[in-house]
């Protein structure tokens, strides 16, 4: 966590960044990405609640049953606002994260974009 505040050009970065590299996402970044970005930084959402909305999103897409259809590739960052909606109302410790980073750690390797 940075020491001073990000400016809203590097939240908008650092929002982008982490959504290109999760887990199940096309890696690429549209205009309508940009803008969402933009929005949630105007909001005042944390970034930690929006990376934490992108490490869980992608934990509940792996960990479907194997014998599921697979799901399509993630195309939008719209894809996860309702995760982050879902965090901005809840309490879940930060150990929870530390935990799903760990086990989404070999997802990320994959993916490195």
């Amino acid at each position: 966590m940075p020491d001073h505040p990000l400016s809203r050009q590097q939240y908008m970065d650092q929002v982008l960044e982490a959504y290109c590299h999760t887990p199940g996402t096309t890696g690429q970044v549209r205009q309508a990405d940009r803008l969402l970005a933009a929005q949630l930084e105007q909001r005042g959402i944390p970034l930690r609640t929006v990376e934490n909305a992108l490490l869980l999103g992608a934990a509940r897409r792996l960990s479907r049953p194997t014998d599921a259809p697979p799901l399509s590739t993630v195309r939008s960052l719209a894809y996860f606002v309702p995760v982050v909606e879902e965090l901005l109302a809840s309490d879940i410790s930060e150990d929870y994260f530390q935990y799903l980073r760990g086990k989404l750690e070999p997802f990320y390797s994959r993916n490195p974009r």
